[in-house]
């Protein structure tokens, strides 16, 4: 071996002999060859490791053995709430719960879902949570790791969706090592997210844990839906269960959702039947297939035109009430407009253009009788302002609206006369015809670019729309970026073939969300599909990591506009507000020079990938590959290059 430009093994082992420094022997295999291949990485051990993290204290003598640590109980709790899943990037704080997971717990019911960043982890729990119907755990590693959370947790506040946080902390100072352990540490860590956390504790014993543990999951399922956060005290998970404790795990306890009052259902019910042009606009309404029969049953009841605004699924876009994209002409002409869990009621009565004074000005009809019923009266923050902008309502009612429909619709049915009943049956053909227009309407605007490169969003929609039309499937992705073609052309008629938006408005949502998502439709034995940001991915592109790690089949289509299409907008709106350069637009607003390979970070992290893909002409077949992929139980991308929406 040639030492005349290198330190050679000789060389580095002569020097270091004449310093005084000792050198292990190595291996036969590696006295005097070079060693080809990849080579086996061997973890450090613990002395090493503390020898690296400057915390090694000489003490000599045997390891103190645990044979029962706290942590073994924490998974105990996990197991008897019937949580499935815990995704965590590895940390200190909860390395005792971490490895009770692995071991004690088999890694199974729950199994750990391996991420590489915490806002990873909390989104995908946020995503799952809309599938399954219950929530996800996460574990966060302290300060450092649930920041890095905070945003996903806050989008899952503001989207009313159940999760588990399981942060991990040092509560006892006089235990912590020099260092690091005292700035990964707090002495309050709820205090970071209590403004978007629905429940906190700290227990300071198992017992505590315990209870706090099965408190914060019948809070987070009960309506409104919310993220809660438990702290695994880090000496609570490592010190052994004392011996003789009696620690008992509380039964879970599910909590019925608030109803309306009688009262308050009669008043709605006599509003709506009193009307001539009733409307219904639903946000978040409908939580299961179950929700979504008794907007369908209501509606039809009433020949009640429908707005879906797509929190969640409400309406089969198929029925002939599901009129969405006749938002602004069915406001102007309702006289009762039934609220069912909106986000934002002023924002549907109101709007506010964005002009200089930003005047505000009513949308709906002046007299319009407004009923609202959701669960969030009753909750809200005052730093966050998720809340909007104050209305009142007619007939406010504080409960969950899936839960006090059947209560509406008996009352409806009740007072409904003949005469009116009548009145209601004659207006079907007219609203049939509406929707057939609206229908036909959104098919001709499709068709608008549809042979133009890059790729029409609405011709990519429909690609995929005939790949997956047959299967039992879910769009896991927020149609609102792509000019809601899906929602416009796509025939959804399952509760599950649509789980909403990211609540918050935070980029970087969508890409663990699907993972999350498609990981329930997985256990359901169906695919899911998700039209992709590009602006969002790079957010966390290490969520193809984990959703190839783990085999998650999940359709990642993008849609690579290469710029942040809404700030683009933004600028162009100040530069001509200003009167100054109308081209100065992709300074800051676009992701060019380079151009974003999409499709080789996917497989640099194991996925299949084709693209770029510009022309609409090869989608199909990219997309029929990429399919098949996504059948045999793997996640596929497939990077398009599209128009801006």
């Amino acid at each position: 071996m040639d030492d005349t430009n290198n330190l050679g093994r000789r060389r580095f082992i002569k020097a270091s002999v004449l310093a005084g420094i000792a050198i292990p022997s190595l291996p036969a295999a590696a006295q005097g060859q070079t060693v080809s291949g990849p080579q086996k990485v061997m973890p450090p051990n613990a002395e090493a490791a503390a020898v690296e993290h400057g915390t090694f204290t000489g003490d000599a003598g045997e390891p103190h053995l645990i044979h029962n640590p706290g942590s073994d109980f924490m998974v105990d709790v996990l197991k008897a709430t019937g949580t499935r899943y815990v995704a965590a990037m590895a940390g200190a704080t909860f390395r005792g719960l971490h490895e009770s997971i692995v071991n004690y717990g088999g890694n199974r019911s729950p199994e750990l879902i391996v991420c590489v960043h915490e806002e990873i982890s909390a989104a995908i729990a946020h995503g799952y949570a809309k599938v399954a119907n219950e929530p996800m755990a996460c574990l966060v590693h302290s300060t450092v790791g649930l920041l890095h959370a905070s945003m996903a947790i806050y989008n899952a506040w503001c989207d009313r969706a159940p999760m588990m946080v399981i942060a991990g902390n040092g509560l006892d100072a006089t235990k912590r090592r020099p260092g690091v352990e005292w700035v990964h540490t707090a002495q309050d860590l709820g205090a970071f997210v209590r403004e978007y956390v629905k429940y906190d504790d700290t227990p300071i014993s198992l017992q505590h844990y315990a209870e706090s543990f099965m408190r914060a999951h019948e809070l987070s399922m009960t309506p409104p839906y919310e993220p809660v956060m438990i702290v695994a005290d880090s000496e609570l998970q490592e010190e052994a269960v004392a011996a003789g404790a009696q620690l008992n795990i509380p039964a879970r306890a599910p909590v019925y959702p608030p109803t309306a009052s009688p009262s308050a259902m009669d008043r709605a019910a006599d509003i709506l039947l009193a009307a001539d042009f009733p409307l219904i606009v639903a946000d978040r309404a409908a939580r299961s297939q179950s929700g979504v029969d008794l907007i369908v049953e209501l509606a039809e009841l009433l020949n009640a035109p429908v707005i879906d605004r797509a929190g969640r699924f409400n309406m089969p876009t198929t029925h002939y009430l599901c009129q969405t994209g006749l938002q602004a002409t069915l406001l102007r002409q309702a006289d009762a407009i039934l609220a069912l869990e909106l986000t934002d009621l002023w924002g549907t009565i109101n709007t506010v253009p964005d002009i200089v004074e930003r005047p505000s000005r009513r949308v709906a009809r002046p007299d319009a009788k407004v009923i609202h019923i959701t669960a969030s009266y009753g909750y809200v923050r005052s730093v966050v302002q998720d809340a909007q902008r104050y209305f009142a309502a007619d007939v406010a009612v504080d409960a969950d609206a899936e839960a006090s429909l059947p209560s509406l619709i008996a009352s409806v049915r009740r007072k409904l006369s003949t005469q009116k009943s009548e009145a209601i049956a004659a207006k079907k053909a007219k609203l049939e015809a509406s929707y057939a227009d609206m229908r036909a309407s959104d098919a001709a605007a499709a068709t608008i670019g549809w042979d133009a490169s890059p790729i029409s969003t609405a011709r990519l929609s429909m690609e995929i729309w005939d790949q997956i039309k047959d299967l039992d499937w879910g769009l896991v992705s927020n149609h609102a970026f792509i000019s809601s073609w899906p929602q416009r052309l796509w025939d959804f008629t399952k509760y599950h073939q649509y789980i909403g938006g990211e609540g918050g408005y935070g980029v970087g949502y969508g890409a663990p969300a699907a993972v999350g998502a498609a990981l329930a439709h997985r256990d359901a034995g169906r695919i899911a599909v998700a039209i992709q940001c590009d602006g969002d991915l790079m957010m966390l592109p290490g969520t193809l990591w984990t959703a190839a790690h783990h085999r998650v089949p999940l359709l990642m289509v993008m849609h690579n506009n290469r710029s942040w299409h809404q700030e683009t907008m933004h600028l162009k709106r100040m530069a001509g507000r200003r009167d100054r350069d109308p081209h100065s637009w992709p300074i800051g607003t676009t992701m060019t020079n380079p151009e974003i390979d999409f499709a080789k970070i996917a497989q640099g992290m194991g996925v299949h990938a084709e693209g770029p893909i510009s022309k609409p002409e090869h989608l199909k077949g990219a997309l029929a590959r990429a399919l098949s992929v996504v059948r045999s139980g793997r996640p596929a991308l497939i990077d398009t290059i599209t128009q801006v929406r």
